[in-house]
């Protein structure tokens, strides 16, 4: 059985920054696309950040430049190092896992950005 779990959120001020962690258990990390979402209240999930098994990176626009994701495959572990945030960036956050039609969520991580 294949378990996401993230961490890392929490509150923030406006410009200040957190940086998520996403860990896989159940299989082989390695083997995965992995990527970060995020869910406003009201709004759809949203794809924030994507990376391949290979290292090939994907950003939503209105992250580019301030949010960063990477993989340590020795650690099984996705992070999310996310710079200059914004009231727009307050959202849940979720840690997703895919291999061909196999998709896998995490339960997600609060991440309020107020003054």
């Amino acid at each position: 059985q294949v378990q996401l779990v993230e961490s890392g959120g929490g509150l923030v001020q406006p410009g200040g920054s957190l940086r998520l962690s996403c860990l896989v258990s159940g299989s082989i990390f390695s083997f995965y696309d992995m990527g970060w979402y995020r869910q406003a209240p009201g709004k759809e999930r949203e794809l924030v950040a994507q990376i391949g098994r290979g290292g090939t990176t994907n950003y939503a626009d209105s992250v580019k430049g301030r949010f960063t994701i990477s993989r340590d495959n020795a650690k099984n572990t996705v992070y999310l190092q996310m710079n200059s945030l914004e009231l727009e960036d307050t959202a849940v956050y979720y840690c997703k896992a895919k291999r061909v039609i196999a998709v896998y969520w995490g339960q997600g991580t609060q991440v309020t950005v107020s003054s």
